[in-house]
């Protein structure tokens, strides 16, 4: 799967998440400071979203000290639905009531482990056919 990595800085977690997403065969995409460019949250999320949006990759993971301004951001991009999560149950319950399609995670609380742990219910979570209306609903109003 295709998978863009974007954040506002390079440190240890955006690290060991791109390192993660590589060893399960991932092919990882870079953006902001971890693929080398200099940027801003608001234009990380954006960038985030747009590349999910056109369909070049088929999910992203963003990250911002908070992760609150990369989600907004990158929730401004129409058919983005980007989802911050701090736990496995969170995770799963964006992909599979919301059909999040971006990973947001707060740099500052993060740790590599909790990161794993929503990866893996990310990746295991599919969206659940009976919330297709909903999804729906959200579209049109983009």
């Amino acid at each position: 799967m295709r998978v863009v990595v974007g954040s506002d800085e390079k440190t240890a977690l955006t690290d060991a998440v791109q390192d993660e997403l590589g060893q399960r065969g991932h092919d990882v995409v870079l953006v902001g400071p971890p693929g080398g460019e200099a940027s801003e949250w608001a234009e990380v999320g954006q960038r985030v979203g747009e590349l999910v949006a056109k369909g070049e990759v088929e999910t992203g993971v963003l990250f911002c000290w908070t992760g609150t301004g990369a989600s907004i951001a990158a929730n401004k991009v129409p058919g983005v639905r980007a989802a911050l999560c701090t736990d496995a149950a969170t995770a799963a319950g964006a992909r599979k009531w919301n059909d999040a399609n971006v990973l947001v995670m707060g740099l500052r609380l993060t740790t590599a482990e909790v990161a794993r742990e929503l990866l893996d219910a990310w990746f295991a979570a599919e969206p659940d056919p009976g919330e297709a209306d909903n999804i729906a609903r959200l579209e049109a109003r983009q």
